[in-house]
């Protein structure tokens, strides 16, 4: 899938981003752009703590 630039412009991952924010963010770029996977280790991460990773 091609990015998406208009929501990588709009959607900056923070500085310092806590778990919680890094998984909300990735989640939310797989729903919009999906020009990559979420890293695998986060997405261990993310489903050590059931939250989904896809």
């Amino acid at each position: 899938m091609p990015i998406n630039a208009e929501w990588h412009l709009a959607h900056r991952m923070p500085q310092n981003a806590t778990f919680e924010a890094r998984a909300a963010w990735h989640l939310d770029h797989a729903e919009h752009c999906g020009c990559r996977p979420i890293p695998a280790k986060l997405a261990e991460q993310m489903r050590e703590r059931g939250l989904p990773a896809e």
